[in-house]
């Protein structure tokens, strides 16, 4: 027997898949993929395919960076793979 929360990430995908694409879903999303504190560091919006992510200090920021392909794939699993096909990160001025 597997444990439900192996069940979950493909629940949120299937629900969140099945929703018009939004400012308040790519926020959800996001921090499904990274988690509350990234998020609290962060805002994000969605510019033709690309996530533009702020991020609030220049470590935040290359944290991002670093982790950007994982938190890409986490994005496309959670939203579609082709609702974001790049992330851009700068630290918030």
């Amino acid at each position: 027997m597997r444990p439900l929360t192996s069940a979950l990430p493909g629940a949120l995908a299937e629900l969140l898949r099945g929703t018009p694409l939004s400012a308040g879903k790519v926020a959800f999303a996001w921090r499904a993929a990274v988690g509350p504190a990234l998020e609290r560091e962060t805002s994000v919006r969605l510019e033709k395919g690309t996530l533009l992510v702020d991020a609030t200090t220049k470590q935040w920021a290359l944290e991002i960076r670093r982790s950007s392909s994982i938190i890409l794939t986490r994005l496309q699993n959670l939203l579609g793979s082709d609702a974001v096909s790049a992330i851009s990160v700068r630290e918030r001025a």
